[in-house]
């Protein structure tokens, strides 16, 4: 009968097994995984090779651009903000939004630009070590852009360099740069004292108007307010005034024509406004036309004209006298079909039928104050072009 001891080939199995598990001991921990010594547990605690790469990856600042109302610059908001200083503006044609991640203070030049419609405007900009900024830039634009009368598409240029001059930013979005006669208005006229951006005290058509307006007063003089005279003087003097500018306009022949169509986006807050050298050239207006076309005279005498928006209409008014609370009012579109008389008892009755809620009155004079002032007219504008270029990268 054989022996109960193993086989040979089983024995030397079992052995090799157990110096195999003998020798790889010290490696191992009780979850399975190789440790080794204190130098390979170390090695074990760092970050993967993604994160380390990651960790020693340069950040960079980043920059985000906005222009206009929805990517569309209206001459009036640009014309605004252009007379604003950087430091006074609440509102830009183009901002620039900087975030510096890094761990360092970022101090960095940038230059802004609709290249062929605008002068460049550049501004040194300084963005706290983790801080985002928004910066308000407001370029001039050149006699081009306030001759343009259709919406007309362009390109912002930003860059950014460097206190060395070296290039660190560069970027173009597209714009859509409206007409010069587009008015947008906002929701419940939320803008409404840009109106004031078309009453042209200065233009050359408005003082060749008035040149034939006082010849249909007393004395051919307009002298807008005299303080000798009396309360009563100076109302019938207000009035005597505002009727020779009506019949001045009436013998000139300036009728209703709407052409109050506009394009572009949010037309139902925004529609087109000749300004008073287009209407008095084509002897045409719609309300509104002639509103700011009458407030110009107005100005130019040096009295105070108010714009008074209605549902579906617009008043002008003028105050009667300095520091009173009494206005005249007229409805223009009556200036090509009816007298004086019936055009200021029209605008009487027009404001008689709604609640002082549903009036919107807009001063001039406040707009002024508020920084409000006229579009120029290229017409009569300095035939000067001036030309820039990005700084060149380093």
């Amino acid at each position: 009968m054989p022996g109960t001891s193993p086989s040979s080939p089983t024995w030397l199995r079992a052995l090799r097994i157990a110096l195999s598990v003998a020798l790889l001991a010290p490696g191992l921990r009780a979850d399975g995984v190789s440790g080794g010594n204190n130098a390979n547990d170390a090695a074990d605690k760092t970050s993967p090779a993604s994160v380390t790469l990651l960790a020693h990856r340069h950040i960079l600042p980043s920059y985000n651009i906005e222009a206009g109302v929805n990517g569309e610059i209206f001459p009036a908001f640009a014309n605004y903000a252009s007379l604003q200083r950087p430091s006074d503006r609440n509102t830009g044609t183009i901002s620039v939004e900087v975030s510096n991640p890094t761990a360092d203070d970022l101090t960095e030049r940038v230059f802004v630009q609709v290249p062929g419609w605008s002068d460049p405007e550049i501004q040194t900009v300084e963005i706290p070590a983790g801080e985002t900024h928004k910066f308000l830039f407001a370029p001039s634009f050149l006699p081009r852009f306030y001759s343009n009368t259709e919406i007309a598409a362009a390109t912002a240029l930003v860059t950014a360099t460097d206190m060395n001059g070296k290039t660190v930013f560069e970027n173009t979005v597209p714009v859509r740069l409206r007409s010069v006669d587009d008015m947008y208005w906002g929701d419940g006229f939320k803008f409404g004292r840009y109106i004031a951006s078309w009453v042209t005290p200065h233009d050359p058509d408005v003082e060749e108007l008035l040149a034939r307006a006082k010849e249909f007063v007393a004395g051919r003089r307009l002298p807008g307010y005299e303080t000798w005279k009396t309360p009563a003087e100076q109302e019938q003097s207000t009035y005597e005034q505002a009727k020779a500018i009506y019949r001045a306009l009436q013998e000139k022949g300036l009728s209703y024509v709407k052409s109050s169509i506009t394009f572009g986006a949010r037309t139902d807050v925004s529609e087109r406004i000749r300004m008073p050298h287009e209407s008095l050239r084509s002897v045409s207006a719609n309300c509104i036309d002639g509103v700011v076309t009458y407030a110009s005279m107005f100005e130019n005498l040096a009295m105070d004209p108010v714009i008074i928006l209605i549902p579906g209409h617009a008043l002008v008014g003028v105050r009667t006298m300095e520091r009173s609370n009494k206005y005249l009012y007229i409805d223009t579109v009556l200036t090509g079909r009816d007298n004086f008389e019936a055009a200021v008892h029209a605008a009487n009755d027009a404001l008689a039928r709604y609640a002082p809620s549903q009036i919107t009155r807009i001063s001039v004079s406040e707009a002024r104050q508020a920084g409000v002032f006229p579009m120029p007219n290229p017409a009569v504008a300095a035939n000067v072009t001036l030309t820039a270029q990005a700084p060149a990268q380093q």
